[in-house]
């Protein structure tokens, strides 16, 4: 029997990622979503079905499509400023909506998710380099929303024995090597594409919020790890759920972390074009240094990530960039 997997917002950017790798690796990935910020044309490694968190028969519907052997769920608003305006939004679409796909997994006898989660789940760090065991004190909705799905799925899994991976990554950047899916968000809210906007000429300036935070070149230094990595580490979780009960959290980054100042280096390299910019003021809860510690994710899950080098990463965004498919 065809192994399946039913990945929820997989016209997204890391999702449709995802459904690529699982395609790869012999598993058909089936795509839920509402395409509300997800692209048709990204959808081209399996079936989709268009359907809503919000809309329970829909859900049903879905897993009707079935039997599947787990979910992945990517499905969330995400945007940390539109958060804090809309609130209620961001608490419907990401806990209620998750808890009817719980219920749904429930109806369906699915008893396997792997949570895409955030960094923005620990607030202001305490520490250079943030672990699992850093404090979870958001300061914001959006990372409030995720925190709470976190208990719930601890919760679920102390009650109903549903297992769960969490993963909280940083800042995923980078495209597909052969170029047929990338990163196209409306608006768009990341330093790499808007960095490589820039440089292509398709937008403003490039803003830098900043440029005497206590870091060696005085721009904030964030943590970047390449879509294909977390695709890795998203595949690895349903290895580890095979074999482990229960709810279990791990956090993914590149290892180091870089600047803005450097992005933009690395971007005029990749492009062979100036990246206009200016400089802003610093915007309020930035945190000069953001990086992930790995060391579980490496240890427990046998995660590694392969794309560790800046200028890699930062051409295939750009190659994307020069010829989207959508």
């Amino acid at each position: 029997m065809t192994r399946r997997v039913l990945v929820c917002g997989g016209a997204g950017y890391i999702g449709s990622h995802m459904a690529k790798w699982l395609a790869a690796h012999g598993v058909e990935p089936v795509v839920l979503d509402n395409l509300s910020t997800g692209h048709r044309e990204a959808v081209r490694f399996g079936p989709l079905v268009e359907a809503d968190l919000l809309d329970p028969a829909s859900l049903d519907a879905a897993f009707a499509s079935g039997p599947f052997e787990a979910v992945m769920h990517f499905c969330a608003r995400s945007l940390v400023g539109e958060s804090v305006q809309q609130p209620l939004a961001y608490y419907e679409n990401n806990v209620t909506g998750t808890l009817n796909l719980l219920q749904a997994m429930q109806r369906h006898g699915v008893d396997r998710i792997v949570f895409s989660s955030t960094a923005a789940v620990f607030g202001e760090p305490v520490s250079p380099q943030i672990d699992e065991d850093h404090p979870k004190t958001p300061i914001n909705p959006y990372g409030a929303s995720k925190l709470m799905v976190e208990r719930v799925l601890a919760d679920a899994a102390q009650a109903y024995g549903l297992r769960s991976v969490t993963l909280r990554y940083f800042n995923a950047a980078g495209a597909s090597a052969d170029g047929d899916i990338g990163e196209a968000h409306t608006p768009e809210t990341h330093l790499i594409p808007n960095v490589l906007r820039a440089a292509l000429g398709d937008g403003s300036r490039l803003r830098v919020f900043g440029d005497d935070w206590p870091t060696p070149d005085g721009t904030c230094v964030r943590d970047y790890i390449h879509v294909d990595d977390l695709a890795q580490a998203h595949w690895r979780a349903l290895d580890y759920m095979q074999a482990h009960d229960g709810a279990h959290a791990f956090n993914l980054g590149n290892g180091r972390g870089f600047s803005v100042r450097e992005v933009i280096a690395a971007a005029e390299a990749a492009s062979g074009r100036p990246v206009p910019f200016d400089i802003a003021p610093r915007r309020a809860g930035d945190p000069a240094v953001l990086v992930a510690a790995s060391d579980r994710a490496r240890q427990v899950l046998g995660w590694a990530p392969r794309h560790t080098d800046l200028a890699a990463i930062i051409d295939s965004a750009w190659r994307w960039h020069c010829d989207p498919a959508f």
